[in-house]
């Protein structure tokens, strides 16, 4: 079983709306997943050990995703991805879907922020994709819309990908000061980005006060500290803490 299907889903069973004035501006998708990669990553981890291995199933009218029988949780569709052609293709673009408009209020303000800021991953209606861009179009958007995590759900031709909301995944979210050691490397081997933008980006949303002297970051919060170098070009060489 591959990294991302463990931890992210993709089943072969079948109050995060935010406002741009609440929204730091990027302006590509490497600024996007550097601001938000870090937490996203970390709270999808949580996400994936509570809904584990559990089928899935949407309810389009109650705009519910289940996992088994134990779990139930308002869902937002971003968009689906097409296996045999290997596009993605938004919700706000899917005609023939009939998605009701409520379950794609997220999708819809990635569509305005793309076009307000430029970004072809979020404005354009359909691309080439790869599973990867998947995991960036969920983190991008569990970050943005302060979701509780993003779900890969395969129904045999493709798979959709959806966030959810949860106050139960929420308060039972520990921000553990130890998950970043594990949590930020795994992120710079799945994406591309700039290392300390992405790390500090990741401990002030996990609320550090971050101070840079060089190539050395520090990051602070009740008395724990971690500290990370990095190279000219602002590649992690050490994390420590």
């Amino acid at each position: 079983m591959s990294f991302f299907k463990k931890v992210f889903g993709d089943k072969t069973d079948r109050k995060s709306e935010t406002q741009f004035g609440d929204v730091a501006i990027c302006k590509s998708e490497q600024e996007l997943i550097e601001k938000y990669g870090g937490i996203a990553l970390e709270k999808q981890f949580h996400f994936g050990e509570i809904v584990g291995d559990l089928s899935w199933n949407v309810d389009m009218q109650t705009g519910k995703i289940s996992f088994g029988e134990k779990f139930v949780f308002p869902f937002q569709i971003l968009g689906t991805f097409s296996h045999s052609s290997e596009t993605w293709l938004w919700a706000w673009a899917n005609e023939r879907s009939g998605i009701p408009g409520n379950l794609m209020k997220q999708a819809l303000t990635l569509q305005k922020y793309g076009q307000d800021n430029q970004i072809d991953l979020l404005r354009n209606s359909e691309f080439d994709a790869n599973k990867t861009d998947l995991h960036l179009i969920g983190s991008i958007a569990l970050g943005m819309f302060n979701a509780s995590g993003y779900y890969l759900a395969n129904y045999g031709q493709g798979t959709m990908c959806v966030t959810v909301k949860s106050d139960e995944i929420d308060s039972s979210y520990k921000n553990n000061h130890y998950s970043i050691a594990t949590v930020f490397p795994q992120l710079i081997s799945l994406f591309e980005m700039n290392h300390k933008n992405a790390l500090i980006s990741y401990l002030q949303a996990k609320g550090y006060e971050t101070k840079e002297d060089g190539n050395v970051l520090t990051g602070s919060r009740d008395g724990k500290v971690i500290t990370a170098e990095f190279d000219n070009l602002s590649r992690l060489t050490k994390l420590n803490g």
